[in-house]
């Protein structure tokens, strides 16, 4: 043991000679290195991305150390949901405040559900296997490692003693079991040194092995990932359009309820359309059928204005809710205007021989 700290020290002060690994061995260990320190960074920035409260990754992390179950715990959007609830029911489930936020508050638990698959799927199929790396395939490295720096100073040590023994010879003859001696523990050392060197050798080339398991992890991450966000796209496109078919009765009843929401200006979109002015509300109005004045279109019936029609692009796909709809393709090209009597937040839209009621918030209006 004294011999193994004084080579390591004599070394580390440039004292003594060091046996150097071949430059294979030398990039096995670099790439060893890397992989772990990447792994590690990658893992600690997935965690804070699924779970970024850090109190609540260390409980995790404590619950998970001392072996035992994970409690449940309620998503944000599922905690917003149950808000959102709560106020619905004392504000009045049958306002339209409270229909809103009821049917708010199911897309944000739909939301904060699709968050809690997402996260288990992730941890199981992407960050337990970075963990068993680092816990199980790193730290057995890391010991054989340990191991062959503690053989490799123990051939220099022997080495040294061999060097001096025949230094010593040259001068006196009675040197020469000496010499004897520390060849044998040279030989000894090198048998060992180079058997752990194949044994670290062959782990630290398991780690292309390594890399091929933590690429297959990462595609199921994406996977997962794209599932999620493509399941919230859908959840709150499904909200927008029902919001979208509520709006004009939640303005309707909002004006009755507030006389100065009378006075204010209507939605952007609507106010870029040139349109008919709206007129009161009467009987009949001349020119547009009976039907669009009521509040229910027939499209065979609608006429397109004289002036006043737009060219939209769609920003979304949109399915048609019923025959007074028209059902929408992103990125297609409509021809859209206004009536009078329309609810703001919706425009005739028009392809080709089809028509029917598209929402202006699934456009993007062209001059």
């Amino acid at each position: 043991m004294t011999a193994f700290f004084l080579q390591f020290t004599e070394e580390k002060l440039g004292q003594a000679e060091k046996t150097e690994l071949d430059a294979h061995f030398e990039n096995l260990l670099a790439r060893a290195d890397c992989t772990k320190n990447w792994t590690e960074k990658i893992l600690r920035q997935t965690e804070v991305l699924l779970q970024p409260n850090p109190s609540a990754r260390v409980e995790e992390f404590l619950y998970e150390k001392l072996d035992r179950k994970v409690p449940s715990r309620v998503t944000n959007g599922e905690l917003l949901a149950q808000y959102m609830t709560e106020a619905a029911n004392d504000f009045g489930p049958g306002t339209p405040y409270g229909k809103t936020l009821i049917k708010v508050g199911e897309t944000q638990r739909r939301l904060g559900a699709a968050e809690r698959e997402f996260i288990h799927s992730a941890s199981i199929n992407f960050l337990t296997p970075l963990r068993n790396f680092l816990e199980g395939d790193w730290r057995t490295i890391s010991k054989e490692r340990r191991i062959l720096q503690n053989r490799r100073l123990d051939l220099d040590a022997c080495k040294a003693r061999l060097k001096k023994a025949k230094a010593a010879e040259a001068k006196a003859a009675l040197w020469s079991d000496e010499v004897e001696k520390a060849e044998h523990e040279l030989r000894l050392t090198q048998t060992e040194f180079d058997r752990q060197a194949e044994v670290t050798r062959l782990l630290l080339e398991g780690i292309s092995s390594t890399h091929v398991n933590h690429l297959r992890c990462l595609h199921e991450f994406v996977e997962s990932q794209t599932n999620y966000y493509a399941q919230c796209y859908q959840f709150m496109l499904d909200l927008q359009k029902q919001l979208g078919r509520f709006s004009g009765t939640f303005v309707g009843n909002a004006e009755s309820a507030s006389p100065a929401a009378a006075t204010s200006p209507p939605a952007v979109a609507a106010a870029t359309l040139p349109a008919v002015p709206t007129i009161p509300v009467v009987p009949t109005i001349v020119g547009v059928p009976n039907t669009v004045a009521e509040g229910v279109l027939n499209p065979n019936e609608v006429k397109p204005p004289a002036s006043g029609t737009r060219r939209a692009r769609v920003l979304y796909d949109y399915e048609a809710a019923d025959s007074t709809e028209l059902a929408l393709l992103a990125d297609e090209m409509i021809t859209v205007y206004s009536l009078p009597g329309m609810d703001p937040d919706w425009l005739i839209g028009e392809r080709g021989n089809q028509k029917g009621k598209v929402p202006v918030t699934y456009l993007e209006l062209l001059s």
